[in-house]
């Protein structure tokens, strides 16, 4: 547990922001948009209140061409996996979709050597071996018109293996707003000329929510929360999103009446390989720290 003020704060800062993750699954069951319109949407929003702040506009004078294509690019990504993870909701149901995404780190330990060039850690492809089990009782304990809905939701997982590894690498060279304005602003601007679709007061009400209250303030907040706090308590933090989004789906969408005893022990063998795997990382680095 963080000791002082700052890291205290950060650490609840962070907790609070993936909270609000946990409800973006929710939101996405909730608007009747179809995913695509609904993504469009989402990051158009996003674009538009971020257009307004002078430091993406300052940050943005400076960026070379080939990063701003390089940002593009991630934002394409970034896309295409909330496409494929509204897709996974609509097709199965919010804790389904959530589930899928615990397998992003696993995918993030062979995804991220082979797109660093550094070396796959034995122990990390153990976890990745372990999660199997997870997925084949996750998949035996849904209907099985559910089934597309899981193969479209690992592959979004796999994505934001992806993006994460890319964001990783290139974070650093510009301002997170501009990035993120990059990102959002292109693919909302051709999602707009292709996807046009109004929605209604109540569906426009629920993605001001989802774009403003669990897409940018959680963004804002978890940047300043990092500035203070270890990657390991944030990968934590982050791994509890899937069990925040669980819990919300079955409480508030009542879809454990969908869902079998056989799902939740799937759910649980991925988020033990989940858990585990920060903490093993957090032991290998101690330990050559001391050597």
């Amino acid at each position: 547990m963080p000791h002082s003020h700052a890291e205290r704060r950060a650490f609840w800062q962070i907790h609070f922001c993936v909270l609000l993750w946990g409800f973006t699954a929710i939101l996405g069951k909730l608007i009747t948009l179809p995913a695509q319109a609904l993504v469009v949407w989402r990051m158009g929003l996003v674009a538009i209140f971020l257009a307004f702040t002078p430091k993406v506009w300052r940050s943005l004078r400076i960026l070379p061409t080939r990063l701003i294509l390089i940002y593009a690019g991630i934002g394409m990504i970034v896309a295409v996996h909330w496409l494929t993870f509204y897709a996974a909701i609509k097709l199965a149901n919010a804790s389904v979709a959530v589930s899928c995404m615990a397998l992003g780190s696993i995918f993030a330990a062979v995804v991220e050597p082979l797109m660093t060039g550094r070396k796959h850690e034995i122990s990390e492809l153990i976890l990745g071996i372990m999660v199997v089990p997870g997925v084949v009782l996750l998949v035996g304990g849904v209907p099985s018109g559910m089934h597309l809905g899981i193969a479209i939701g690992i592959f979004s997982s796999f994505l934001t293996a992806v993006f994460a590894t890319l964001n990783k690498r290139y974070v650093h060279h510009a301002e997170p707003e501009s990035m993120t304005f990059i990102a959002f602003a292109g693919i909302a601007y051709f999602g707009f000329n292709n996807t046009l679709i109004l929605p209604d007061l109540r569906d426009f009400t629920l993605l001001v929510i989802l774009a403003l209250v669990c897409t940018l303030l959680p963004f804002i907040l978890s940047l300043h929360a990092l500035r203070h706090i270890s990657a390991f308590a944030t990968q934590l933090a982050l791994n509890m999103e899937p069990v925040y989004a669980i819990v919300i789906a079955a409480l508030w969408l009542k879809e454990y009446q969908e869902l079998t005893t056989q799902f939740y022990l799937g759910v649980s063998i991925i988020l033990l390989a989940v858990f585990i795997q920060p903490i093993i990382q957090s032991v290998k680095t101690k330990r050559s720290l001391t050597k």
